[in-house]
């Protein structure tokens, strides 16, 4: 074959070649990428707090708990998106412990101040005491109509069975070294001089509470006596009182706020214990019973 031969048919195969990647290429482009969209898509992030706030973790407790160490893989995982536009919390607590509702506030105002986010805060049947205070760690609060908000004070429930002892002949052996050591012993009469020195602490703790909410939720709050006075309110009052921005629910504030975003829920990681509730059934119990004494202060 001639050299012109061979050049005509290199060129007619390049052509057949060229023609048939052309075809190839675009069947692909219409493909669509599996993924794509999802990732392209801006993301609010949900974390749910729901339960008492308590150190412990129980897995007998109807509603959960909260504490630092429960909430911490969701926290992360809601600031984790790349296309993170806010982060939700979805508030249901009647409080609990002081130190664990600011070891899980300033983790969420940790995050949000590194990531650069805002964070709303939604309260749901309850956002009191404990609950309000992780509220307070958002940059805006919403409540519904029906919701209980605040209780913005210091309460400590016990029980003393020094008469119960007497009754049946039991005698209490305490032995301590130090005479502050057994302040409050339920076995034992109530003294005065414990009782003072509950009621400073209880002032103390109150005070970091006032400060902690006057700090986050500041010219917005009302000039009200009543406000620090431990009381609770329906959404509307607190509206009234500067202790929430508005009422509403989460899926339609952000629908309105972020009409574009996908709501993403943050799900926090399980210990294996807690999903087979393996536990001490009497602790298990106890807890139990002092859950529910938390949820029935609000009628829950």
């Amino acid at each position: 074959m001639s050299q012109a031969g061979l050049a005509v048919g290199f060129e007619r195969d390049h052509r057949k070649y060229a023609g048939s990647m052309s075809r190839k290429d675009t069947l692909v482009s219409r493909l669509p990428v599996l993924g794509d969209r999802a990732e392209r898509k801006d993301v609010v992030s949900v974390v749910k707090l729901h339960g008492v706030i308590t150190p412990q973790a129980s897995p007998l407790a109807a509603r959960g708990v909260i504490n630092l160490a429960s909430v911490e893989s969701a926290l992360k995982r809601a600031f984790g998106h790349e296309r993170l536009k806010a982060v939700a919390l979805q508030i249901n607590s009647p409080g609990g412990a002081p130190t664990q509702s600011g070891l899980v506030a300033e983790r969420i105002r940790q995050l949000a101040d590194d990531k650069g986010v805002p964070v709303i805060a939604f309260a749901e049947d309850v956002a009191a005491s404990g609950g309000y205070w992780l509220a307070c760690a958002a940059d805006e609060i919403y409540a519904h109509r029906t919701s209980l908000v605040g209780s913005i004070g210091v309460v400590t429930n016990s029980f003393g069975f020094a008469r119960l002892l007497e009754r049946f002949g039991i005698e209490r052996r305490l032995y301590t070294s130090g005479e502050a050591k057994s302040r409050l012993d339920p076995f034992s009469p109530e003294k005065p001089e414990d009782v003072e020195w509950l009621n400073k602490l209880h002032t103390q703790l109150h005070d970091l509470f006032v400060e902690w909410v006057k700090q986050r939720r500041g010219s917005r709050l009302a000039e009200s006596e009543e406000l620090f006075n431990g009381d609770v309110w329906l959404g509307p009052k607190a509206l009234e009182l500067g202790l929430v921005d508005g009422l509403g629910n989460l899926r339609d504030i952000v629908k309105q706020r972020y009409p574009e975003a996908e709501i993403v829920v943050a799900e926090p990681k399980k210990p294996l214990l807690a999903k087979l509730g393996v536990g001490s059934p009497a602790a298990a119990v106890l807890d139990a019973v002092h859950h529910r004494s938390l949820w029935s202060r609000f009628g829950l």
